[in-house]
């Protein structure tokens, strides 16, 4: 079962200035005598921020799977009465925000296969590089089901591969095709029986399990677990493979780990009230705050940060300094995707659609303005000439991060190269640019020291444009890659 939303786009009231997007978030349960559908539908809403999209989930009853997947967030996907229908012991979720293949419904995950042994439904989070080699493979096994198939996204051509090996299980075809596979990713998946979860070699993208007292749980994230009432139990291990069924749970591996954990969770991916290798984000996001401000102070009245992925740092940044912290910019929370295209008036408010100054607490102040990151620089010189018609006196910007100069191949959709504003300006550049008194950037060393992860453990290609994975020329050609091999009939 699914439903279709042709001609339906989800428009970004700030799509003038697109962020640092996540490639998706994920979820799996097993739980016999649960209402699964509604356990994914919840957990999906705490992993809302890793794709905004399509959303999707798919049940299992013991002896069909259903996948029901729309355009739109998780709220407006899912019905009372659509998860009623999905019913079963086991189910996977997702919500997508795509990094190859465009975002169409066709796209939306999860995937769903036939089998010589049954079915096969897929969602992934992350990004594949050899996509273009395993579209070869797939065309190789199934030239007909190749040809005809109108997904254009590595996790299709991930479910197909497994779909169409000669194993005696999906277990032994997923043990099969996981070597085959280069780049970040980590899955769920189902058969009508069992669930299945795994991550890439590196753990690039996080995947973490937890305990129901009826089943078992794997998430994106940890405040997934926490919001269907799920103990965390531990991060699914790189090179990991997990199967849990009515006999239990069972791990092997696939790979030794390389660990290579994304940088960029810490300063703005993932939730605040999610913990990754045993320390909460929060925290993490309080300590790049503090060290900013060790590395960068300014002479100044007031700390704002621009909500919410500024707010941790902030908070750092007015403890380690001294200086008070205040709320100076409101967000509407629920401003940011919906179906109705903004009127050209509209979109020339831009900024202001999501974010409002608070003259009485910023005019005649100099403020330190805290943001995680600048990707074209729109947005910020947005806020600075709203800070400036509030009154501000100075404006001092420090970002939680380094410079954004490289893009990501791991499940980040960044600007290209040539679209990010520090690949082609120095720092004074883009404080003139921006419009801001001075410019700041905590430095690399400084965010790696304040995560208390080793360097040699974490990917931070998008700050130095050293790639830990190797990646093939055909990257170049961006998410749309397969589309354009299929318009020149390659």
């Amino acid at each position: 079962m699914t439903r279709r939303a042709d001609g339906l786009l989800n428009h970004n009231l700030l799509g003038h200035d697109k962020g640092p997007q996540d490639a998706c978030g994920i979820f799996g349960v097993w739980a016999p005598g649960e209402e699964v559908a509604k356990l994914a539908f919840y957990g999906l809403y705490a992993l809302q921020h890793r794709g905004q999209e399509s959303a999707g989930i798919a049940t299992s009853d013991g002896d069909r799977i259903l996948v029901y997947k729309d355009m739109g967030l998780v709220s407006q996907v899912f019905t009372e009465s659509d998860l009623a229908v999905l019913k079963g012991n086991l189910a996977i979720g997702h919500t997508r925000y795509s990094t190859t293949g465009s975002s169409t419904w066709v796209n939306a995950q999860p995937t769903l296969h036939p089998t010589k042994y049954g079915t096969l439904a897929l969602a992934h989070n992350g990004n594949l590089t050899n996509t273009g080699d395993l579209a070869e493979l797939v065309q190789k096994l199934a030239p007909i089901i190749s040809k005809d198939q109108s997904a254009t996204t590595d996790t299709e051509i991930m479910t197909a591969l497994i779909a169409l090996q000669n194993e005696k299980s999906v277990e032994a075809s997923a043990m099969a095709v996981l070597p085959q596979l280069e780049g970040a990713f980590s899955l769920v998946f189902i058969d009508e029986h069992s669930l299945y979860a795994t991550r890439d070699r590196h753990g690039v993208r996080p995947l973490v399990l937890g305990k129901l007292e009826t089943g078992w749980v794997v998430a994106s994230e940890s405040a997934a677990l926490d919001i269907v009432g799920a103990a965390f139990v531990r991060e699914v291990e790189p090179g990991e493979f997990i199967a849990i069924d009515e006999n239990g749970i069972r791990s092997q591996r696939w790979a030794d780990p390389e660990p290579k954990g994304c940088l960029f969770e810490y300063v703005y991916l993932a939730r605040p009230d999610t913990t990754i290798a045993g320390r909460g984000i929060h925290a993490t996001r309080v300590a790049i705050g503090e060290r900013l401000a060790l590395e960068a102070p300014a002479d100044a009245d007031l700390v704002i940060p621009v909500p919410e992925s500024g707010t941790p740092a902030a908070i750092g940044y007015a403890k380690a300094s001294g200086i008070p912290f205040g709320a100076g910019l409101v967000k509407n929370a629920y401003v940011g995707r919906t179906f109705i295209q903004p009127s050209q008036t509209i979109r020339q408010l831009g900024i202001r659609l999501k974010l409002n100054p608070l003259r009485e607490i910023i005019a005649g102040k100099r403020i330190v303005v805290v943001d995680d990151s600048i990707v074209r620089g729109n947005t910020q010189r947005a806020i600075v000439r709203m800070l400036r018609e509030a009154g501000a006196r100075e404006i001092h910007v420090r970002i939680s991060s380094p410079p954004v100069k490289w893009p990501c191949f791991y499940g980040i959709d960044f600007a290209t190269r040539a679209e990010l504003i520090a690949a082609g300006l120095e720092v004074d550049e883009i404080r003139r640019s921006i419009g801001a008194d001075s410019l700041s950037y905590v430095s690399l060393e400084g965010l790696i020291e304040a995560t208390t992860i080793a360097s040699e453990r974490l990917c931070s290609a998008c700050f130095t444009g050293q790639y830990p994975i190797a990646i093939p020329a055909d990257m170049s050609e961006g998410k749309m890659r397969l589309e354009i091999s299929e318009v020149r009939g390659d």
